[in-house]
């Protein structure tokens, strides 16, 4: 069944999206797939994932693709639980806010979240489930702690996470942080819904929620927080990248000094 969804409460700005639920709920948790247009690497992504339908709800939270990747009959052949789809504007964070909205409406104890892009290594999500089980508010997977792996990783980024964009926000979390660009992470309910994180913000809408809620769980010493060990593998030759060379990667930047200065920040 489809339903458009608009933005729940005034506190909570969420974009327009489509839901269709494709099964009830039948975890505490749910594990969220972002996409846009992944074409056979999502799909061969949630087949593979289609085992873990018996531990957690696999949930699709789609920008907008146009490929027909994301077809009903795969994904109930895959087990997804549901496809959101966003309809308003946006990029990854507008995707995270509208997914984690839902996910609170249906009654999560906490999520994990993943990309569909095929680079990571899925069989990690019973550690997440595991962590969040224990209590931990935020989980960063991570390449560089024992028993992750980086696998293939581009050089240019491997020194960007290494010696900037880590650093910079471990200094701001006042806590060490490995792995910052990963977005194969978790969080509970309760670090979702709280005021003062406050991240159903449009000021929220391409890369700033992973910074913010990292930076900010840390800082608060109401959360735990914690790192598992990871795989992420990208393919040999040309790296498949949504991120423009300059204009993307200067937008990055900005976002992230920002985060680390404390400008997302909530006023309550």
């Amino acid at each position: 069944m489809s339903q458009l969804h608009e933005p729940m409460t005034p506190e909570r700005s969420v974009p327009a999206h489509d839901v269709t639920e494709l099964a009830p709920r039948s975890s505490r948790y749910c594990v969220l797939v972002f996409v846009i247009n992944e074409g056979e690497k999502v799909r061969r992504q949630l087949a593979g994932m289609s085992d873990l339908a018996a531990q957690v709800d696999v949930v699709v939270a789609d920008g907008g693709s146009t490929d027909g990747s994301l077809d009903l009959p795969s994904l109930e052949e895959w087990r997804v639980r549901a496809l959101l789809t966003k309809r308003g504007p946006g990029k990854l964070s507008a995707q995270m806010r509208m997914a984690f909205s839902w996910a609170l409406e249906q009654g999560y104890d906490g999520v994990v979240t993943i990309d569909g892009n095929g680079k990571d290594g899925f069989d990690a999500i019973p550690e997440f489930l595991r962590l969040l089980d224990d209590g931990v508010d935020h989980v960063q997977g991570s390449r560089f702690i024992p028993g992750g792996r980086a696998i293939n990783t581009p050089l240019s980024r491997l020194i960007g996470v290494r010696l900037l964009h880590a650093p910079l926000i471990s200094l701001a979390a006042r806590e060490r942080h490995t792995d910052t660009t990963n977005g194969f992470r978790a969080y509970s309910a309760r670090l979702l819904a709280d005021d003062r994180i406050a991240p159903f913000r449009d000021v929220f809408s391409t890369y700033e929620l992973h910074y913010h809620l990292a930076i900010e769980s840390s800082r608060d010493e109401r959360f735990r927080t914690a790192e598992t060990p990871v795989v992420r593998a990208y393919p040999r030759g040309k790296v498949p990248t949504k991120i423009s060379p300059v204009r993307g990667n200067a937008h990055v930047l900005g976002v992230l000094a920002r985060a680390v200065t404390g400008r997302y920040r909530s006023a309550s």
